[in-house]
C-alpha cells in the first residue's frame, strides 16, 4: 500500500510539472470545462431566485385561499380552444356566499380586472384596473390580499352596493398622476368617468399575479357596468375558516357551481379551482422543469470540452514522446505513465469546475444583487449547492472518462521507439 501511495503521488508531482511548463495550454484546455459549470451554476442559482420569487408571490395571498377560474382547467393545447370565460357569474357567487352550500367560507369575493388608461389635469397612465369587495363586509381586500392604504381608506360595502365611483391607487400611479401633490379627494377619469381618490397604497409589489403598484382598485359593481362592461367574474376568491378545511370547501365549491350549470359530467366543468398550494407546486414542477432542462443545455459545453480536452491530451502524448520514453527506459511502467497523464486530465477537469463554481457563485450573487435592487425587491440570491457539487463531482468524472484515451495511448508507446521519435 505505501508503494502504491508513493508512486501516486510522484505521478501526481509530474502531472503538475508537466501542467506548469504549458500553462497557455493547460488555461485554454479548461475553458469548455469553465464556461460549462458556469453556465450551470447560474442557470440553477438565478433559476431557484426566480422559482422562489414566483412561490413567494402566488402565496401571497394566505395558504386558505381557494380560488375559482372561469373555463376549462388547461392540459394542453386544445383547450385554449374550449374555454368559458364567462362563466362565473352573480348566481355564482350568491351561491358560493350561502353557507349551507359552503359552510367553510369566511370571505368570498369576486374580483374583475382589466387594463384602462387614467387622466388626472394633463398627465394619463395606462395601469390595470382590479374591481372587488363585498357588499356585505369593509375590510374584505385587507383580509384577503394583505393590502392596506397608506393614505385614505378602501371603499366600504355601502360603496359596493352603490356602485360608487371610489378608487384606491398604486404607488406607482400616484407617482405618474399625482407626482408630489396629494391625491386624496382629486378626480381622476377612468376611461369616460369620473373616480374620486379615498385611498393610496404604500409599496406592495407582487401579491400572487396582481402588481398593487400598478393598480386602480375599485368595487367589483362599478368596474363591471361603467369600466369593463361584463356581467361576469374573472375571478371569485375564497378564504376557507381553517387549513384543515380546504380541501372540503373546494368540494363544496365545485358542487354548488355545477349545480347552478347544470353540470352531471365532470369532464365538462366550465371553470375550476385552485388552491395555492396547487398552484405553488404546479408552478414548482413547470420552472424545475425548466431548470433542468436549461442545465442539460449548459451542460452541452461541458462535453464539448471534455472533447476538447481528449484532444489537447493527445497532441500533449505526441508531443512529449521523447519524454514518455526517457521515462520508460528509467524504469517508469505503463501503470505510471498511464496514471501521470489520468493525473493530469483529472486535474485540468477539477481546477475547471473550482474556477466555473467560483465564477458561477459570482456572477450568480452579482446579478441576484442587481434585479433585487433595480427591478424586484423580494428577489434573493440562493446558492445551489447541489449544483455545485454536482459540477465538481462531473468534472472529476469528464476528466477520467476523456482522459483514459490519451493516457492509455502515452502508457502503450515502446520506449525505444519513443527514444527514436523527432
Amino acid at each position: 500500500m505505501t508503494k502504491i501511495t508513493m508512486t501516486f503521488k510522484n505521478s501526481f508531482k509530474t502531472a503538475l510539472g508537466g501542467l506548469h511548463s504549458n500553462k497557455s495550454r493547460s488555461a485554454l484546455t479548461i475553458l469548455g470545462i469553465v464556461i460549462g459549470i458556469t453556465a450551470i451554476m447560474l442557470v440553477l442559482s438565478l433559476g431557484t431566485g426566480a422559482q422562489n420569487l414566483i412561490l413567494d408571490q402566488v402565496q401571497g395571498m394566505g395558504s386558505k385561499t381557494v380560488v375559482t377560474i372561469p373555463g376549462r382547467h388547461p392540459s394542453g393545447p386544445s383547450d385554449f380552444a374550449n374555454v368559458f370565460l364567462d362563466s362565473l357569474k352573480e348566481r355564482d357567487l350568491m351561491s358560493i356566499q350561502n353557507k349551507s352550500n359552503v359552510p367553510h367560507a369566511e370571505d368570498v369575493m369576486p374580483i374583475v380586472f382589466g387594463s384602462v388608461r387614467l387622466a388626472y389635469q394633463n398627465e394619463t397612465y395606462q395601469a390595470t384596473v382590479l374591481g372587488g369587495g363585498n357588499k356585505e363586509k369593509d375590510d374584505i381586500f385587507s383580509k384577503l390580499f394583505d393590502v392596506y392604504a397608506d393614505q385614505g381608506a378602501f371603499f366600504t360595502a355601502n360603496d359596493v352596493q352603490s356602485k360608487a365611483s371610489v378608487a384606491v391607487i398604486g404607488d406607482k400611479v400616484r407617482e405618474h398622476l399625482f407626482a408630489d401633490s396629494d391625491p386624496l379627494g382629486k378626480k381622476i377619469r377612468i376611461k369616460d368617468k369620473t373616480f374620486q381618490v379615498i385611498g393610496v397604497l404604500g409599496k406592495k409589489g407582487q401579491v400572487s399575479f396582481f402588481n398593487f403598484d400598478d393598480m386602480v382598485l375599485v368595487p367589483y359593481t362599478t368596474a363591471g357596468q361603467y369600466l369593463l362592461g361584463r356581467k361576469y367574474f374573472d375571478r371569485i376568491i375564497v378564504s376557507a375558516d381553517s387549513e384543515d378545511t380546504i380541501r372540503a370547501t373546494v368540494e363544496d365549491i365545485k358542487q354548488t357551481i355545477r349545480a347552478n350549470h347544470n353540470i352531471t359530467d365532470t369532464t365538462k366543468d366550465d371553470f375550476f379551482v385552485e388552491t395555492q398550494a396547487d398552484l405553488a407546486e404546479r408552478l414548482k414542477t413547470i420552472t424545475t422543469a425548466l431548470k433542468l432542462f436549461l442545465s442539460g443545455v449548459a451542460g452541452i459545453s461541458l462535453f464539448v470540452g471534455g472533447v476538447g480536452i481528449m484532444n489537447i491530451m493527445l497532441v500533449s502524448v505526441t508531443e512529449r514522446t521523447r519524454e514518455i520514453g526517457l521515462r520508460k527506459a528509467v524504469g517508469a511502467t505503463n501503470r505510471d505513465i498511464l496514471t501521470q497523464f489520468l493525473c493530469e486530465a483529472v486535474i485540468l477537469t477539477s481546477l475547471g469546475g473550482l474556477v466555473g463554481t467560483t465564477l458561477g457563485s459570482s456572477l450568480s450573487f452579482i446579478i441576484s444583487f442587481i434585479i433585487a435592487k433595480f427591478a424586484l425587491a423580494s428577489w434573493s440570491f440562493s446558492f445551489p449547492y447541489l449544483g455545485a457539487v454536482l459540477g465538481l463531482g462531473v468534472s472529476v468524472i469528464i476528466g477520467l472518462v476523456f482522459g483514459l484515451y490519451p493516457a492509455r495511448t502515452a502508457s502503450r508507446k515502446a520506449p525505444i521507439e519513443a527514444l527514436r521519435y523527432e
